[in-house]
């Protein structure tokens, strides 16, 4: 995200919290989840939206089946719910808490209109940014559709690290430090886990990636 965005550090929280603006800090209060909470569910009310002040959120729905499928898992200074600054009156997905220490921060859809209609700049960013996350859920469908699983999985991780990649100085390899779990990334690249691991495994073999629990790395073959 970080070589297309446009806010500082890619950090919304920064940008977009009641906080940072005189009329609105007063009145303003966060809210604490622990693991598993959830912050909405599919068909409750859409008068909100929220940043992340801090921990992580998953962001899902359940298919017919009931089987799980999620979407993302957001972190520090990213926003969820924000269909309902379009007048979106339903939730279509659920936001639940993945870490025990997680604070969001609410801002009712009255209060953001407020804050759009003063400032224009302010406006530009949020519409910016929406069509930048339909964008790439677009991508992620058109994947899901015409792509076989090894190739959703190599974009998917191309995805992560332009959000959590970083160089190593020694090796020359891209480490990717990030939030999602097998399961995770199995739902989102629609396929099973058993065959994420498979493929992670080729690839490891193959001396392109090697991972571990919480980390990718993309090897330097050069």
């Amino acid at each position: 995200m970080s070589n297309i965005w446009f806010f500082e550090d890619a950090n919304l929280f920064n940008v977009l919290c009641p906080h940072k603006f005189k009329n609105y800090k007063k009145n303003h209060a966060f809210d604490a989840y622990r693991k598993h909470d959830y912050i909405y569910f599919e068909e409750d009310s859409a008068n909100k939206v929220y940043l992340i002040e801090k921990g992580k959120v998953k962001i899902g729905y359940y298919a017919e089946d009931g089987h799980e499928v999620v979407k993302a898992i957001l972190t520090r200074g990213e926003i969820f719910g924000e269909k309902a600054i379009l007048g979106i009156q339903k939730r279509t997905e659920f936001a639940q808490s993945v870490d025990n220490t997680t604070s969001i921060c609410p801002i009712g859809v009255e209060t953001m209109h407020g804050l759009m209609r003063d400032d224009q700049s302010f406006s530009l960013k949020i519409y910016k940014f929406i069509g930048f996350r339909f964008r790439r859920l677009e991508r992620r469908l058109q994947l899901l559709l015409f792509k076989d699983t090894k190739t959703r999985l190599v974009e998917f991780l191309n995805e992560l690290k332009e959000d959590y990649g970083h160089c190593c100085p020694d090796t020359g390899d891209m480490v990717i430090e990030h939030p999602y779990t097998q399961k995770d990334i199995a739902n989102l690249i629609g396929t099973s886990r058993p065959t994420l691991n498979i493929i992670l495994n080729e690839l490891k073999e193959s001396n392109v990636i090697d991972f571990n629990r919480k980390e990718i790395r993309l090897k330097n073959v050069a």
